[in-house]
Parts: structure tokens; sequence; C-alpha cells
């Protein structure tokens, strides 16, 4: 149950971030320091793209992974949901307008290969246990996303981030969910490349 509520507020105050403020320094801080807040108690993913990632490196059992997405996907949905109280109106990621729909979702597997490639490094590689930098190196991955993509895909790389606002922005704004699939396709295909890659790179990390 710790891990859970851990999972929660670290998601919670991501999407609160990136609903109130949308800067990518701001992102990249906040995930930063929520990683630290709670990495020892739940490992701090924050993104059930992030969770696949360890559940296929296997440090992480799929009954486990299941409610570590549920709960990420509450902690976005309620964040997204106070942005609208605090606000007075929704946000939700999108792709920039009048492009390929082949671009933004490149960008949505290309940055979330990168950031579940740093996760699984940093964070559960025997290599680099007990490093003090997992942290930063985590929010610096997001950071470097949004600025370099975000204008792009609407920078989620995490189905949360994708799924909680657009899904409050449907319900209180009576807009659209046709971009939802953008944001589970691309960030869950990255991850896994990710996994993959990582176990071919480190069979001895196993």
């Amino acid at each position: 149950m710790k891990n859970l509520l851990v999972e929660f507020i670290g998601t919670f105050f991501l999407v609160l971030v990136i609903g109130l403020s949308g800067n990518p320094l701001a992102i990249g801080a906040i995930l930063m320091v929520m990683v630290y807040m709670g990495g020892h108690v739940s490992g701090a993913h924050y993104n059930p793209a992030v969770t696949l990632a360890i559940l296929m490196r296997g440090k992480i059992k799929a009954n486990e992974a299941i409610m570590y997405m549920i709960t990420q996907l509450l902690g976005a949905t309620a964040a997204a949901f106070s942005c609208y109280i605090i606000m007075g109106h929704t946000f939700a990621p999108a792709p920039a307008a009048g492009i390929s729909i082949i671009k933004p979702l490149l960008i949505e597997i290309a940055f979330t290969f990168a950031l579940a490639s740093v996760v699984l490094n940093v964070a559960t590689s025997k290599k680099t246990s007990g490093n003090s930098f997992y942290g930063l190196a985590i929010g610096f991955t997001v950071l470097a996303g949004a600025i370099a993509g975000g204008q792009i895909s609407g920078g989620a790389f995490n189905p949360a981030v994708g799924t909680g606002p657009i899904l409050i922005d449907c319900i209180v704004g009576h807009h659209s969910m046709q971009n939802l699939w953008i944001y589970l396709v691309g960030p869950f295909a990255g991850a896994a490349i990710a996994a993959m890659v990582f176990r071919f790179l480190n069979p001895d990390d196993l």
C-alpha cells in the first residue's frame, strides 16, 4: 500500500506541474525531486511505460505492475481535475497541427525509449547500484525530451500523462479523445524496446 501511495503522489505532482506550468524545466525538476522522494519506497516509476519496462526487465511482478499502472492513472486523472478546478479550464497533450501522425508517434517512441533506458540503467542495474545521480538523470531526460519533442508530439512520454488529462478534457471540456492512442502506443512501444535493448546489452545483470 505504501508503494502505491507514493506512485499516486509522484504521478499527481508530475501532472499537476505539467498542467499548471507546461514549462519543461519545471516538469523535469518536479520529476527529479519526486524520484528522490519516492525511489526508496516504490521505485518511483510514475509512468505506466516505465513500469512496463521494469516488468520486462524482471524487477516487478505482473500483478504489482498492474496495480502500479492503475494507481498512476488515478494520480494523473486527479491532478488533471485539480488543474481544472484551479485554472478553470482543461489541458491535454496534443500533436502539432498539420503534420503527419507518424512524426508525433516517433517522438513519443524515441523519448520514452530514452527515458526507460535511463531508468533501467541508473535505477535497476547492479553496475550503478547505490548511485546518487539517478534522479538527476531521469529528470533531465524528460527535460530534454520536452524541449526537443514537446512541440511536435505534445511531450507526454507517459501513458498516464496522456490519459488523465485527455479523459478530464473529454468529460469536462467536451473535447475529443482521438489523440489518446498516440500516448498509449508510442510510450509503451518505446519502453518495450528499451527493455529488450537493456536485456541484450546486460545479460549478466538479469
